[in-house]
């Protein structure tokens, strides 16, 4: 008869995701104070070592090394969003199988970006648009719909926040994006945490993650922003997606007219450093002139 598995209490910044095994007022890893805070962890015992629970590669199917020069990539196209702008800061449109994430100060205008992008490309593309909501109802995004004058056939809104309900729905349409807003809304009920918490943020966007890669279809996650300005949840949330975009607002001119820029804080990993795409090149000078300490 094989083991039990053992629970056991651990103490989890809510920060950066450190994990401690007794409480301390000040995280030794960002320095940030009163930021764990106590959560069960469960192993499953049907998972190897490898964390899955027959050792296979994504998607549930045997995995193998492939030759750089065999892979095809004809097929690869980026889907092309309304507006040059937003295209731009993408690198060129939206890679499928990308995990974006965009985060921005609240009432900023992500979930209106987004329901403008969405419903441009149901009403263009040949597929359909999965918008995802944990915290507004239909009814909700209807009068937002209303108010810009959009009413695709193709855009499908969920209201749901159990990712265990959403991810089937994703895999039945295999529609051409998927909005999920927010991240920090969503929850597995296999974790003991509350949603937003750190196991719940990280597992959720890895889990989404997952599918992306597997199906091939692009996911962008809404994340809300702290009061220092940096995307709540653990900071390993920015590092497993693709792109992190950042929607700010600008004083105008103009009070009734207030603009809004969408930056990457980090570049897209199908860009070249500053766009360029010709990688890292050695410098000119035989080694490296860095300044005296």
């Amino acid at each position: 008869m094989p083991p039990k598995s053992k629970t056991r209490t651990v103490f989890v910044c809510q920060q950066c995701g450190s994990e401690q095994p007794k409480w301390t007022g000040r995280c030794p890893d960002c320095g940030q104070w009163n930021t764990f805070v106590e959560t069960v962890v469960a192993p499953s015992p049907s998972q190897t070592a490898y964390g899955r629970p027959d050792g296979s590669g994504m998607g549930g199917t045997a995995t193998h090394p492939v030759p750089l020069s065999q892979v095809k990539s004809e097929d690869f196209a980026r889907i092309k969003a309304p507006g040059e702008e937003f295209n731009r800061v993408l690198g060129g449109g939206i890679v499928p199988g990308s995990l974006v994430l965009i985060g921005g100060d609240p009432g900023i205008g992500k979930s209106t970006l987004l329901l403008q992008v969405g419903a441009e490309l149901a009403l263009w593309g040949d597929k359909s648009v999965l918008y995802v909501s944990g915290e507004e109802s239909p009814q909700q995004i209807k009068l937002r719909a209303q108010r810009l004058g959009i009413n695709p056939d193709r855009l499908l809104l969920l209201s749901e926040t159990d990712l265990e309900a959403i991810l089937p729905q994703i895999e039945a349409l295999d529609p051409q994006l998927v909005i999920i807003d927010s991240i920090q809304t969503m929850y597995l009920p296999e974790l003991s945490s509350a949603a937003g918490s750190v196991s719940q943020v990280r597992e959720c966007a890895a889990r989404l993650m997952r599918v992306a890669k597997t199906r091939g279809i692009p996911i962008v996650l809404v994340g809300h922003v702290t009061k220092e300005g940096a995307i709540a949840g653990p900071r390993v949330l920015e590092h497993m997606v693709d792109a992190v975009l950042y929607l700010d607002g600008t004083p105008s001119p103009q009070p009734p007219w207030p603009a809004r820029g969408l930056r990457p804080s980090r570049r897209p990993w199908w860009q070249g450093p500053r766009g360029r795409s010709s990688g890292v090149r050695r410098p000119p000078w035989p080694r490296p002139r860095w300044p005296a300490p």
